[in-house]
């Protein structure tokens, strides 16, 4: 994919998207597995437009879900830019294989993002020690193949 192609416009839009999904209530059952489709967003934009969906990006997006979650300010933000920064070393090397091969890299990413939200968690004294807490890792892993499909069509389509 050209990044010449893919506009901030484009990316703004799938972020807002993503932020409202994250805040949208759904039942518990589906809430416990519900994707981390911001931080899916970001890993997918730092693979295809890496110039425009830089570090300080991924700051702000972990930083936005900071403030609309209530948690401790910087928390995702940081979670967030450890991911990201994985990402843009990876970059170049996950550009080329297949969805299948880059889902099991995302799972890794995804893992690493709820571990460190896990150990920020257990610091400042919240812990979450339920098997649910890995729950949104395998679903973000298993959506990944979808969320690429999708973006990658309707950049080609919107030139």
């Amino acid at each position: 994919m050209s990044e010449g192609r893919i506009s901030r416009l484009r990316v703004t839009v799938t972020v807002i998207v993503a932020i409202i999904f994250a805040v949208v209530p759904l039942p518990e059952p589906i809430n416990a597995a519900r994707p981390d489709l911001l931080l899916l967003l970001v890993i997918y934009w730092s693979l295809s437009a890496p110039r425009i969906a830089g570090l300080l990006f991924a700051w702000f997006c972990g930083l936005a879900i900071d403030v609309l979650k209530g948690i401790v300010l910087g928390q995702h933000a940081f979670a967030f830019l450890v991911v990201a920064y994985m990402t843009h070393k990876l970059q170049l090397r996950m550009r080329i294989w297949p969805v299948s091969q880059q889902a099991l890299f995302v799972f890794g990413f995804l893992a690493v993002y709820q571990f460190l939200v896990f150990w920020l968690d257990g610091i400042i004294g919240q812990p979450v020690t339920t098997w649910q807490r890995w729950l949104p890792v395998l679903s973000g892993a298993l959506l990944w193949p979808v969320l690429v499909a999708v973006l990658d069509t309707w950049n080609r389509r919107n030139r």
